[in-house]
């Protein structure tokens, strides 16, 4: 997903729960109370960026357990940008950028760019979701050393290994300090109600949010738990709230298949044909067929890295035939994202939520190893390069330990918001944002024609900007005027 890679890729003191949003819910309607007492500082040393820019940072209280509002809380931490037209000023604006396990204290910020003159009329608010970040933490015991693959191994003996490493990220997370008490509270419910308690601590009456991929998803359980709250709310990049997150993964592999063409193509699948026997060696690592693999569907997202695959492509060639040479700077990257510490780390965040959810958007895994072999080896027909990938065991959660509180869930409601979508997303299928728009009765959508993840603010990243989607997000945060009917953004003349 954007922010995150795909291996993966966090109240007693306020009254949040109207009586009807209780009754969604299957929570009892917590006690009206004071808003808290919310004390701005400066934020920490980490946060370069909302220093420079004149944020202030704070922590908001809430539940653990919001069947329990008086029982045990944790602190969430938040951000802010201060509306610079107070005359004007609409509300407060949230954010996420994806995930699950992405960070969020600095995101909205991050926005501004493109938000333009739509940036004063909002106070910025970021946050680390639950148990992410700076927020109250949940972090699992220390990984072990990776250890290289084997110079020669096969597809069976690589799977084997995924299921090690599930079973053991599984066991590190559950028996780490407190974590056997944290984990079953980690759920997109419990995140929309921490957004909503940070909009109660604010004293603010509705809030608005843009959201891209999980976060676009989490925009929209947040509308259907607190459909009254919701100002106004843009979703980037969603994906079919009838399908489990494990579904969402397998369907993702025949678009990314068919952004692999001509030779690009033919290369890649004899470099996976060799490396699902002997891992090709590069840069002093070992790159079996999962990793190629992996590597490879990071870089198909966006048209935009079609020269960095091509580059990436003819390095692993030359690596594969033995040959001397220094890996350019797209493999040299990936290659140290790898070996990473922060890769496991977004693993590990990941998995919290993936693990957590009872069903859309981020749980339904499957619990027998089996099934993914057996979904692997059925994908080679169709999908050779990305099958094994998108059907394999990423997450841990077969192995979890425990049992989600809640079931996932179901969307169908009429809060008036914006939708954008990739046509060619090969992360979130464009079929999934249509189903996700047919439950949301009020919603527009707005498809840009072209391969990418995610729409809004492409330029932030370096990407081709979609302007007719820029202005449209604009359009509606600045006035509140939906598109009258869906629309189309073509192709940028520059792609």
């Amino acid at each position: 997903m954007r922010v995150v890679p795909a291996v993966t890729a966090g109240l007693g003191l306020v009254g949040l729960l109207a009586g009807t949003v209780a009754a969604a819910t299957g929570l009892p309607e917590a006690p009206k109370s004071p808003t808290q007492n919310v004390s701005w500082g400066r934020c920490s040393a980490d946060q370069k960026e909302l220093n420079e820019a004149g944020a202030q940072c704070a922590k908001v209280t809430v539940p653990l357990d919001y069947a329990d509002p008086g029982g045990r809380t944790i602190k969430i931490a938040i951000s802010r940008v201060k509306a610079k037209s107070p005359g004007e000023r609409r509300g407060i604006l949230l954010s996420n950028p994806g995930g699950p396990g992405g960070t969020g204290l600095a995101h909205t910020l991050a926005l501004r760019p493109t938000l333009k003159d739509v940036a004063d009329r909002y106070d910025l608010i970021g946050f680390d979701p639950r148990f992410l970040g700076e927020s109250t933490p949940v972090t699992c015991g220390t990984a072990p050393r990776p250890k290289p693959p084997a110079e020669t191994t096969t597809p069976r003996a690589d799977f084997e290994e995924s299921v090690r490493a599930a079973r053991d990220t599984a066991r590190r997370c559950r028996e780490h300090g407190d974590n056997a008490a944290l984990l079953p509270h980690a759920s997109t419910r419990n995140v929309a109600r921490d957004m909503d308690a940070i909009r109660a601590a604010l004293g603010e009456p509705r809030l608005s949010y843009y959201g891209i991929s999980y976060g676009a998803d989490l925009g929209a359980v947040y509308t259907q738990l607190f459909p009254r709250r919701a100002d106004r709310v843009v979703l980037d990049s969603s994906t079919d709230p009838a399908a489990t997150q494990y579904e969402l993964f397998q369907r993702s592999g025949a678009p990314a298949e068919a952004a692999l063409t001509g030779r690009v193509r033919t290369d890649v699948e004899k470099l996976l044909a060799r490396a699902e026997r002997r891992p090709i060696p590069v840069k002093d690592q070992r790159l079996n067929a999962p990793l190629l693999r992996l590597v490879v569907k990071q870089l198909v997202q966006h048209e935009e890295n079609d020269p960095r695959l091509a580059e990436v492509v003819s390095d692993l060639k030359k690596a594969a035939a033995g040959e001397e040479f220094e890996p350019g700077p797209a493999l040299s990257g990936l290659l140290d994202l790898l070996a990473s510490p922060e890769l496991e780390s977004s693993m590990a965040g990941g998995a919290i939520f993936m693990c957590g959810d009872g069903g859309w958007p981020a749980g339904g895994w499957p619990k027998e190893p089996a099934t993914y072999w057996k979904n692997m080896q059925r994908s080679r027909a169709t999908q050779p390069v990305f099958g094994p990938y998108v059907n394999g065991m990423i997450a841990p959660c077969a192995f979890w330990g425990s049992e989600p509180r809640e079931p996932g869930t179901k969307i169908g409601n009429s809060v008036p918001l914006l939708m954008l979508q990739a046509r060619h997303d090969n992360n979130v299928p464009y079929e999934g944002a249509l189903a996700l728009h047919e439950r949301l009765t009020g919603s527009r959508l707005v498809t840009a024609d072209i391969r990418s993840h995610g729409v809004y603010g492409r330029g932030n990243d370096g990407l081709t900007p979609v302007p007719c989607a820029d202005r449209a997000v604009n359009t509606y945060l600045r006035d509140g005027k939906l598109p009258a009917a869906d629309l189309t953004c073509a192709k940028p003349k520059e792609l």
